[in-house]
């Protein structure tokens, strides 16, 4: 009796595998053809990165003409979107029905994962109203001093490195800068991580980023079944990395109020949204909505490592391409040394007239986007328009995939080729502005993308103003070989460069 039993319920979970994998072909939208148990998604993590993979499947599907098609994540239906007016669509104008990302989170077993990109509603709405102040340009203003004092320590640090060896691994060093960097604005901490690479910031963030196949299917599979993954308590966070950052904020915040101390950094407004609801009693009449001091903890989190490990990899990705061109790299130090003539030191406004920079940080954040792709969940059925009544289900995912869109040499020709002219006034008007999306966009768009491109402006000044990379051939290989079980873009092996003081 019970085999019988076994054999109907394994027949029946069979059965319900294949209709769910005819669920696009039942609504005449164009289709991979998926396979179990991963559906399109076959080698992700292990041979292939996720870019790679979507990056197959827009190809194929942009053929069909159609501004969206089906694809499937293991046994989910995913609508990946093609056409550059669709997404558009779904970010900006109809944003209302696609508000949330498809991230996992779980506020009960795992505070830290309740941050900004992940939240969700009007817990989201109202929090993000009260950050947005302190990443506008006056702030940033207010934070550069900053970024440069720690940028002067990157350049001793850089100069004592090539004393011990002309060859140096650069991506780790560029970390530890962020590092320094984000601890100092985020925290007012002095990570120290530059002058001690095994400094307990340093160590955390590195932990965090610990590329793993394991741990990359842990977060998938997570975002996928996330009542499932909630029901056995499952967290993305490792332990000691929660005891410490909870650590880290309770102390700073302890610190801070009974010293009476006042920083213009992340924390502080944090704090001051904190003491505003203890204040006023309510926030916007909802109680649940209030910031809690694991919320507080979950912000500075997820700060930290957006704002080190992304910055960090742009800059890797910048040098490695400056490195293997050298005529490129040549007109970057000349932008520099132009603009500093007209201001003699790196300020917040020399920084901005470095244009020719910012081509190349942008140029860097199109070939190597370190978000591959965008998620969105449809929060209410849906009409696609410009198609024949065809309709998003409440709750389906729709994929937005960055990295192809900047491959595609419909928008971006010849996409293999690094070249920063892409980004000149001239040519940045030519192209669809919803083609290139390195920070997303609409009102869910990364909300530190100004400190992000200032952090990266300035490391990069420091850098090629004083000092010329070239490829260190016998440790790095042309093309680069990306990590595929890394959550971000990032380079398998390290960034060797050889490193000559100017």
């Amino acid at each position: 009796m019970w085999i019988n039993l076994l054999v109907l319920v394994l027949l029946a979970a069979v059965y319900w595998i294949r209709q769910r994998f005819t669920y696009w072909k039942q609504r005449s939208v164009p289709y991979i053809q998926p396979s179990f148990p991963q559906g399109n998604l076959a080698g992700v993590g292990k041979k292939s990165h996720m870019s790679e993979i979507l990056q197959s499947c827009y190809q194929q599907l942009k053929s069909s003409g159609k501004p969206y098609g089906g694809v499937y994540f293991f046994i989910n239906p995913v609508a990946l979107i093609i056409d550059p007016e669709l997404i558009k669509v779904v970010l900006v104008k109809d944003f209302p029905y696609f508000h949330d990302r498809n991230l996992y989170h779980n506020d009960r077993d795992d505070p830290l994962s309740r941050h900004l990109v992940a939240m969700e509603g009007t817990k989201w709405r109202n929090l993000r109203a009260k950050l947005t102040p302190t990443f506008t340009s006056g702030k940033m203003k207010l934070m550069f001093s900053t970024v440069t004092a720690v940028a002067e320590q990157f350049d001793k640090c850089m100069t004592e490195e090539i004393r011990h060896s002309s060859v140096v691994e650069m991506k780790d060093l560029l970390a530890r800068f962020t590092t320094d960097v984000i601890g100092s604005v985020a925290f007012g901490l002095e990570c120290n991580s530059l002058k001690d690479p095994d400094a307990k910031f340093r160590v955390m963030g590195r932990k965090v980023f610990e590329a793993s196949r394991y741990r990359a299917l842990k977060v998938f599979l997570a975002a996928q079944f996330p009542e499932i993954a909630r029901a056995f308590h499952v967290t993305l966070t490792p332990p000691d990395i929660s005891d410490f950052f909870m650590g880290v904020v309770k102390d700073t915040i302890a610190f801070r109020r009974s010293n009476n101390v006042q920083r213009n950094d992340f924390m502080t407004l944090l704090m001051k949204v904190m003491k505003e609801q203890v204040e006023s009693g309510t926030v916007d009449g909802d109680q649940k909505d209030h910031l809690t001091m694991d919320d507080i903890a979950a912000q500075a989190f997820v700060f930290f490592l957006a704002g080190f490990e992304t910055s960090s990899t742009t800059m890797s990705f910048c040098l490695y391409e400056l490195a293997l061109h050298q005529d490129l790299q040549n007109k970057a130090r000349q932008n520099i040394t132009d603009v500093l003539k007209k201001h003699d030191t790196i300020s917040y406004e020399a920084i901005h007239e470095m244009k020719y920079i910012e081509m190349c940080i942008n140029e860097s954040l199109r070939k190597y986007p370190p978000a591959t792709t965008l998620t969105r969940r449809v929060e209410n059925d849906y009409r696609v328009p410009g198609t024949d009544q065809q309709v998003l289900q409440k709750g389906i995912t729709v994929a937005i995939p960055v990295y192809a869109l900047h491959h595609d040499p419909d928008h971006f020709p010849n996409p293999e080729r690094f070249d920063p002219e892409r980004f000149s006034a001239e040519q940045s008007e030519k192209r669809h502005p919803f083609a290139f999306l390195p920070f997303g966009e609409g009102p869910r768009i990364c909300i530190g993308l100004r400190f992000g491109m200032m952090q990266a402006r300035i490391g990069l000044a420091y850098l090629l103003k004083n000092f010329r990379f070239t490829l260190a051939t016998d440790k790095m290989s042309v093309p680069l070989k990306i990590s595929p079980s890394s959550s971000i873009l990032t380079i398998e092996g390290g960034l060797w460069l050889n490193v000559e003081k100017l």
